[in-house]
């Protein structure tokens, strides 16, 4: 279903397992950007009403994602800490050229909010699956269904505002590209790393 080229190697849940605290910090700072950029599409795109009711829920959700796994670091006695650079996303912005229409860049944008989606989607699948902390498991579990849907949710306004045939040729692009930086990746502490 998420079409991702390159699935993770499934020993990254063994890294998970053995250093859950910062795995638990990484995530809730996706959290947090997810809802950032939400809020910075509405801010950059406001002319676009549907998109903007659509991102106002999903920053209210993402922030009460955030807010879940802030508690569940609180409650194993950790502080959240600093945020530390998502290679993956850094290296994943490089693909679409900068520049070009307002409808291309809000195209790229959505693109790329939906591969992070679908990839955190597959890894929290991993995570519902294999952890051995059966709650951390059920929570992950039904975080990957909210994931699920804003996949969804950002290719479906990515088809909507560009033209269909060339924003799925895009998409089959950058799912290439992204398959190639997952290669270098799953070894790091991160969620999408």
């Amino acid at each position: 279903m998420l079409g991702l080229k390159l699935p993770t190697d499934p020993r990254w849940v063994n890294i998970v397992e053995k250093n859950i605290d910062d795995i638990l910090i990484d995530h809730a700072y996706c959290e947090q950007k997810a809802a950032s950029t939400a809020i910075s599409l509405i801010v950059s795109f406001p002319e676009y009403t549907e998109l903007v009711e659509e991102m106002i829920s999903l920053s209210r959700e993402e922030m009460g994602h955030f807010k879940m796994v802030h508690d569940r670091i609180v409650a194993r006695g950790r502080t959240l800490g600093r945020d530390r650079k998502d290679e993956y996303v850094v290296a994943l912005l490089k693909f679409f050229p900068k520049g070009g229409s307002r409808t291309s860049q809000l195209v790229h944008r959505l693109l790329y909010a939906a591969l992070i989606e679908a990839r955190s989607c597959e890894r929290f699948r991993l995570l519902s699956e294999q952890l051995k902390d059966k709650e951390l498991a059920n929570f992950y579990k039904s975080l990957m269904i909210s994931e699920a849907g804003h996949y969804t949710l950002f290719l479906k306004f990515a088809r909507y505002y560009g033209h269909r045939d060339e924003v799925d040729e895009k998409w089959q692009n950058l799912l290439e590209f992204e398959a190639h930086i997952m290669k270098d990746l799953g070894k790091s502490l991160t969620i999408h790393g």
